[in-house]
């Protein structure tokens, strides 16, 4: 059903209220306890001195979309678990907050630009990222999978993939065992754990979700697909999650749809104040998401934002299928489980939808690990800067039995923060995006320099999330700020040595081009 038929159906600001069966069978498991392993399974709980690793990894998910985040708009009964019962991070961020890059990251701990496109570009979007020019002999010896397999580890993976071929599962000793990234997904992950027996080898599991990127589509069916005069069903938009929720609500009775169930327009639903032209030329480059900004109202956004809940409450019921399988098998506290997501959405911030800005709701993702009996339950690290991309490699090989396996150097197991252990970390981290490089540091401010597009005008901005949580300005070199922004143009070029200088600099000469504050 169209966008303008759900919002005529569910008669906004009048009568009862209105819940489609999806939320509320989501909503029945909070807090419901996982259900309780059998006497057999107890007894091959022995404790492995290896864990089995696995990688829970939605899609498009923000940091903050969660309830264990503080989000009363999102029930996460699931997640909540893992959060209450290990380690929860707020300063994780991806490594390219895209589809294809973050997960190239992944399995190769280091950053996409790292990587030439057959054209000899800077692989910082999905289309790069997906056809390397060229992978070298290093990098293949240096992948996540060699190294788990090196440690004697059976490897599965499951779900969405968006990693080219050279590097990804298949090809490199990965057991892919099943393609829809949605409940089979679970019901497979399920299955494997519940099939483990005594003796067997540990395991690393990545399980690739893909809600809640079905969000994506509510810009794309009304716009995209009217642009391109075909109906949604020839452009794969028509048989989604998204349009399940839209008819399970449009079947319900009028009610106070906006008033009590729709979360409110976010603080910073306006575009940033000084917005950089790069951001407005990615929201041109694809003309649904322009659209989506100047015409959506604000029941619109709001509409996008309660269905953004949604799906990430049905992802959260699919990954509840492991947890459960964990507990009922006995491998529970024998298993290490991370939780992650590949990027963010937008989710109406700025007047936005979609991913790749260097925002917070678009890079900054969640992260949970759970090992009960090594991580402390229910803590938050609010301090660390954390790169799933460059992190998570060292961390799952430091558990498998070898702490010195790393791709790029300044990739860091987080072991130590994990077990609560005393450790000198990083002060900076990097970022990148197809429209620019971000360095953030463990004080909050965020120096961003965008060259998108390419051959334009390059543009630079300090954001201070401790004085502007919202990213709602920018912060001048000339207004009381001049070292802060030489501190971190330096961790810019430290973090980025070649791939962002590559960029700004086209000869060995130092830098002489006007930034623009």
């Amino acid at each position: 059903m169209k966008r303008r038929d759900f919002l005529k159906a569910t008669a906004i600001g009048a009568g009862a209220v209105v819940v489609p069966e999806l939320l509320k069978a989501a909503n029945a498991g909070q807090g419901r306890p996982l259900r309780q392993a059998s006497s057999s399974a107890k007894a091959t709980a022995d404790r492995q001195d290896r864990p089995n690793v696995i990688l829970i990894y939605t899609d498009q998910q923000h940091a903050n979309m969660m309830s264990c985040a503080g989000n009363p708009y999102v029930k996460t009964p699931a997640m909540d678990y893992m959060a209450g019962n290990g380690i929860r991070f707020t300063r994780a961020y991806t490594a390219n907050p895209v589809c294809a890059p973050a997960r190239v990251s992944m399995m190769t701990g280091r950053f996409p630009s790292q990587f030439l496109d057959k054209n000899g570009n800077l692989a910082r979007e999905n289309r790069g990222s997906m056809a390397p020019g060229d992978v070298s002999e290093e990098v293949q010896k240096t992948l996540l999978p060699v190294f788990m397999k090196e440690a004697g580890y059976d490897l599965f993976y499951g779900g969405k993939v968006h990693i080219p071929e050279i590097i990804g599962p298949k090809k490199n000793g990965f057991t892919y065992y099943v393609k829809t990234p949605k409940m089979p997904l679970a019901e497979a992950s399920a299955k494997i754990i519940r099939g483990r027996k005594p003796g067997d080898k540990p395991f690393l599991m990545w399980a690739n979700f893909i809600s809640p990127h079905d969000i994506c589509y509510m810009a794309l069916r009304d716009y995209r697909v009217a642009d391109m005069g075909k109906p949604a069903k020839k452009n794969g938009l028509e048989e989604t999650d998204l349009v399940a929720l839209m008819n399970r609500a449009s079947k319900i009775a009028p009610g106070e749809f906006f008033e009590k169930h729709c979360p409110p327009l976010p603080p910073n639903f306006e575009p940033q104040i000084g917005e950089p032209q790069s951001v407005k030329a990615l929201v041109a480059r694809r003309g649904f998401r322009e659209k989506a900004r100047q015409n959506y109202t604000d029941a619109d956004w709001r509409l996008h934002r309660w269905l953004y809940a949604r799906l990430t409450e049905q992802v959260d019921a699919e990954i509840q299928l492991i947890l459960d399988a964990l507990k009922e098998s006995g491998l529970e506290e024998n298993t290490l489980v991370i939780f992650s997501s590949d990027h963010g959405d937008m989710d109406s911030a700025h007047r936005m939808e979609h991913k790749t800005a260097l925002y917070e709701e678009s890079a900054n993702v969640p992260l949970i690990a759970m090992y009960k009996g090594t991580i402390p339950a229910g803590t938050v690290n609010s301090s660390d800067l954390v790169s799933t991309g460059l992190d998570f490699l060292p961390t799952a090989a430091d558990y498998a039995g070898n702490p010195n396996a790393k791709a790029d150097p300044r990739g860091r197991s987080l072991r130590p923060l994990f077990e609560g252990k005393k450790v000198k970390w990083r002060d900076t981290l990097g970022v990148e995006s197809q429209i620019g490089w971000m360095v953030v540091d463990n004080e909050g401010k965020k120096l961003i320099e965008y060259d998108f597009p390419p051959g334009g005008k390059i543009e630079t901005q300090l954001l201070d999330l401790k004085a502007d949580p919202y990213e709602t300005r920018h912060f001048p070199r000339n207004d009381g700020n001049s070292k802060t922004w030489d501190k971190l143009e330096k961790a810019l070029d430290e973090w980025f040595p070649e791939s962002h200088r590559r960029i700004l600099i086209p000869t060995e000469k130092p830098r002489k081009q006007k930034r623009k504050q």
